[in-house]
């Protein structure tokens, strides 16, 4: 369980690293057409877009599976060591409720909904973008699988 993980990990890490890469030659394209050449290009802001929304849902379902989001965690040390458990079950539950109903599903109506309209510059369907939201949404579930696999080799010994 632990490799597959990892590679899902790295798998994200590498796509995240790509569209950033992207997403920086893009602008600094827009930049020197636009001030250089005073011809702005057509293509490199809406594309540029595209990268930056997928690049955020992307990265936040890698953050989550790093579990690197911020947590408010001195309120859940308070209590003791079988509730604090209770409280990751329950934290990963929500999570996946959220991801399955308001990501996958949502997003793939989202998306569905949105597929027969064309982006102005690119000429590809507007679909395309929000499918990074079930996409995403996907990972998230996995990672939330992941996370309650683990909290079941580290659940509190009962006295």
């Amino acid at each position: 369980m632990e490799k597959a993980k990892q590679r899902l990990d790295l798998g994200l890490r590498f796509f995240c690293i790509v569209l950033f890469s992207f997403l920086v030659l893009l602008v600094s394209w827009q930049v020197v057409t636009r001030f250089v050449f005073n011809a702005p290009s057509s293509f490199s802001e809406e594309f540029a877009k595209y990268c930056f929304v997928w690049l955020a849902l992307f990265g936040a379902a890698l953050v989550f599976g790093e579990k690197g989001h911020i947590a408010v965690s001195f309120v859940k040390e308070r209590f003791s060591a079988p509730f604090r458990h209770v409280i990751h079950w329950l934290t990963e539950l929500i999570t996946s409720a959220f991801a399955v109903l308001v990501m996958i599903i949502g997003g793939t109506q989202l998306m569905l909904l949105t597929w027969s309209q064309t982006s102005a510059s690119l000429g590809v369907p507007i679909g395309l973008l929000y499918s990074a939201i079930p996409i995403s949404g996907i990972f998230i579930v996995i990672y939330c699988g992941f996370h309650m696999h683990a909290l079941t080799k580290t659940a509190p010994k009962q006295k």
